[in-house]
């Protein structure tokens, strides 16, 4: 009942001029012209008519902007739907073309090996950047043993792909190996330098200034005065029984000799990159 009150003079306007606008065009389909009272009904109607046309069209205009702004809504969605599948698409195409060259040598080294190779994927590793030590998804089910020697495809001069060692496994599970790499700080791996066959020992990584782990490897030669220089391919000498013969380590990238030391030192900078390491092979002896 509040609202007949409030709005009672409007809605006695409305319907008055609703009647006033049907007289009119009924009694003006019989005459050519329309009276003097009728013309002064129609000026005083057509602000009104005009007024609820337009209100009408915003109306119309409203809703239709509303249906609108719905379907932009869900045609955004549905871009976003495939602007993500495009990003999925893109991310498998750059790895396959990341992983194009690591396929290349992997299948070049199962066609020239010597030995029985085991694949393996990286299922995990120990904090920090570096692979260490870390899993493989290989283990006694597979035919890993603890001191089963790691490598990986590495490609040395004259395009030739070889095993490039990678370190070592150290326990094994039934589906599951740790393995313990070059760079490990309790690492220690006999060397013979192929130019000359002389005899050493890596025995850790090289610390840089800022105190963090580089890829470089350090050793010791027996012989002081050995004849080694910087290019000097190392390869496992097999002493010891740690590692399997005439695997390819790394190259020399510098030998320091002080006067004080018994033994001349090298750094070596390792075939691996101990920050990619995502795919191995085990010798299965």
């Amino acid at each position: 009942m509040s609202f007949f009150k409030k709005y009672k003079n409007r809605m006695i306007v409305t319907i008055v001029t609703i009647i006033l606008i049907i007289v009119i065009g009924v009694t003006s389909n019989s005459r050519d012209s329309l009276t003097k009272v009728e013309r002064t009904i129609g000026n005083i109607l057509v602000p009104i008519e005009r007024f609820f046309y337009k209100a009408n069209k915003k109306t119309t205009d409203f809703f239709i902007s509303i249906k609108n702004i719905g379907n932009l809504k869900e045609e955004n969605e549905k871009l976003k739907i495939e602007i993500s599948e495009l990003e999925e698409k893109n991310r498998h195409y750059e790895n396959l073309i990341g992983k194009s060259e690591t396929l290349e040598k992997e299948a070049k080294l199962l066609e020239a090996t010597d030995y029985k190779l085991i694949p393996a994927e990286i299922i995990g590793q120990e904090p920090g950047n570096w692979f260490d030590r870390f899993m493989i998804d290989k283990g006694l089910k597979d035919g890993i043993k603890i001191g089963d020697t790691v490598v990986q495809a590495v490609e040395t001069d004259n395009n030739v792909i070889q095993e490039g060692v990678v370190g070592r496994v150290v326990e094994v599970g039934d589906d599951f190996s740790k393995v313990v790499s070059l760079i490990d700080e309790n690492s220690k791996i006999s060397f013979k330098v192929l130019r000359t066959q002389d005899g050493g020992i890596i025995s850790g990584v090289m610390d840089n200034k800022s105190g963090s782990t580089d890829n470089k490897l350090t050793g010791y030669l027996f012989d002081a005065k050995a004849d080694v220089m910087k290019g000097d391919k190392l390869f496992t000498s097999g002493l010891g029984g740690k590692y399997v013969k005439d695997l390819y380590i790394g190259e020399i990238v510098d030998v320091v000799k002080k006067d004080e030391d018994l033994m001349k030192n090298i750094y070596i900078e390792p075939a691996i990159d101990f920050k990619k390491v995502y795919k191995v092979f085990v010798i299965s002896n």
